[in-house]
């Protein structure tokens, strides 16, 4: 703005004093004016000023003040186009029929009923991510296909590696959890060796599916100039940029000569965001083998739900063992904290500058740099997947913040401390921390307002990405499963430059983070393949599940941090933490399963 205004005055001869800027024009005096765009070049030609005067909070016209997104009435009303939506000219629809197993391959099938199914236009094998193989079938639309796939006989050749069995993994993890993993935080815990009482805890937690409502999909259509061969691919993406390269990759082209569009998504929480591209790299396969054939005409290769639920990326299983020693009063002497879970990031470009001495930090952030003045030793162990495994919203802190937030409730009531008072005790150096904290309980009446009969205060507090979220829940048990009646969240991000879409994205991930405690919010694993399948089976929070949400922000002009995930972590843990005050027994495993 300062260079505008310094080209303005320039041109006009003129005081910069005598220049303002308002709704992306300059004005002067005598009428005189210009649109930002009309002076952009005088601007750029000027040299950057050292410093400059910026606006005063009170001067701001739109930070600070609720904006609704523009496309809100097109998203309500079914007219927004998303990914599954896009179509070309002469469109052709393929689904690919997958191996059972995770990197399984076709031995041999017969396609003969597929090809008789009405609208089947082709069937051929092609080349999958993670070494596997599949059969895909291009038909006139989705219908014909799905109905030629389910006529093929596909002879299958399990993955050669072991099969994963989710019972089987938490066995194997519960072993490594006896041993030393890699070190994290090395605090002298030595005074546990005099413990009065000690609390032991093995936290477990399945795979999780990203379950998004618009399953993943991809048009690709590869035409020729005078330079050669152009793809061109439209697709809901999270990271078009390694997207795009693997297009290039698969069919042997140059980065340039590839035009990936990004286009809405109905939900991704991580799932489009794969260092494999597998939705672009598989329907890129299915192109090159269509060109092969000689056949020209744009594909769209879908994914069913059931593809995704069964043949997608999950959030690790993992476990945590968390013990603590307390001394006759309840005070803690020490905590040692031993985590198990596959890493994410090991095999992927990431891993050169993400991971350090052999700790994935995914995996442990919200551990390793937790913010509690308390002494904890904690290390990690990283077992192979076989399971393809990624970030699910919120990364590594949808499981540590559970134990972290569950354990300093245990350790509350051993003191004989009220629960939100130990944690302004063990965070009075994070003041971020505690202004979340305080305004969360301020706003939801804790320790002033009576519940009603059955009812309990759950709170947790954590921060992820940048931003600090509390929680404050009203839970009650109703036919074995917590019911949560309200929730109170405060939040600091620093500056609130739209105050509505912080609510919002707090809401939608507290939403999220509430469907991680409902029964039958878990993948399973047996000899090596996913039992669930779809929204009957892979439970989701509903309608009936939404509590009242009530999103409070603190004060900050600080530079803003994230907020499209810290409203996850925390909202488990205060569930949890409720039906511990309900009940007396502490929650070790996600979903909550009450007897």
């Amino acid at each position: 703005r300062a260079m505008l205004i310094e080209a303005a005055a320039k041109k006009w001869d003129v005081s910069a004093d005598s220049v303002a800027t308002a709704n992306g024009v300059l004005t002067g005096p005598d009428g005189l004016s210009a649109s930002y765009g009309e002076m952009a070049t005088a601007a750029m030609a000027l040299p950057v000023p050292q410093t400059v005067t910026l606006k005063s909070p009170a001067e701001f016209t739109l930070i600070g003040k609720d904006a609704a997104r523009l496309d809100t009435p097109a998203k309500s009303s079914g007219q927004q186009e998303f990914g599954f939506d896009m179509h070309e000219p002469d469109l052709k629809t393929v689904l690919i029929a997958r191996p059972e197993t995770f990197g399984g391959k076709v031995v041999s099938f017969d396609d003969t009923a597929a090809r008789a199914v009405n609208g089947v236009v082709d069937v051929f094998q092609v080349d999958l991510v993670h070494g596997a193989t599949g059969v895909a079938v291009v038909a006139d639309g989705f219908w014909p296909a799905k109905k030629g796939r389910d006529a093929l006989q596909i002879t299958w050749q399990e993955h050669g590696g072991p099969l994963a069995d989710s019972e089987e993994l938490f066995a194997e993890y519960e072993q490594l959890l006896g041993t030393p993993g890699l070190p994290l935080n090395e605090a002298d815990v030595s005074a546990m060796q005099n413990a009065a009482k000690t609390i032991q805890a093995d936290f477990r937690f399945p795979y999780l599916a990203h379950a998004a409502i618009e399953p993943l999909s991809a048009v690709i259509k590869v035409t020729a100039d005078d330079a050669g061969q152009m793809c061109e691919v439209w697709t809901a993406s999270q990271m078009p940029g390694i997207d795009q390269q693997a297009a290039a990759r698969v069919l042997g082209l140059e980065p340039a000569r590839v035009k990936l569009s990004t286009l809405f998504a109905g939900g991704g929480f991580g799932r489009r965001a794969t260092p494999t591209s597998d939705c672009v790299s598989d329907s890129a396969q299915v192109m090159k083998a269509w060109l092969a054939r000689e056949r020209t005409e744009p594909l769209k290769v879908v994914w069913s739900r059931e593809d995704d639920m069964r043949a997608g990326y999950y959030r690790p299983l993992n476990m945590h063992r968390a013990e603590v020693g307390l001394d006759e009063n309840g005070q803690l002497l020490g905590w040692e904290h031993t985590i198990a879970c596959p890493s994410i990031l090991m095999g992927t470009p990431f891993e050169a500058f993400a991971v350090k001495d052999g700790i994935d930090p995914s995996a442990t952030e919200g551990l390793h740099d937790t913010p509690y003045d308390l002494p904890i030793s904690a290390s990690v162990h990283h077992p192979a997947s076989t399971v393809p495994i990624l970030w699910w919203r919120s990364v590594g802190h949808t499981h540590t913040a559970f134990v972290m937030e569950t354990m300093i409730d245990r350790i509350a009531k051993e003191s004989g401390t009220d629960p939100v008072e130990f944690r302004r005790q063990k965070l009075a150096a994070h003041p971020r921390h505690l202004a979340a904290l305080n305004l969360a309980v301020e706003q939801s009446g804790y320790g002033t307002k009576a519940l009603p009969e059955g009812h309990a205060w759950g709170v947790a507090v954590h921060q992820s990405f940048g931003s600090v979220v509390a929680y404050i829940a009203e839970v009650s048990v109703e036919d074995n499963a917590p019911k949560v009646h309200k929730v109170t969240g405060g939040v600091h991000c620093n500056l609130a430059v739209n105050p509505l879409s912080i609510e919002t994205q707090v809401q939608g991930a507290a939403l999220m983070g509430l469907g991680m405690i409902i029964p039958g919010a878990e993948i399973t694993m047996e000899q090596g393949k996913v039992k669930q399948s779809n929204f009957h089976d892979y439970q989701l929070a509903r309608m009936q599940h939404m509590p009242q949400i009530d999103v409070h922000i603190v004060p900050s002009q600080d530079p803003p941090t994230g907020i499209g995930e810290p409203g996850l972590p925390p909202m488990a843990p205060a569930i949890a933490n409720a039906v511990f005050a309900l009940t007396g027994n502490p929650v070790e495993s996600l979903p909550i399963v009450l007897s």
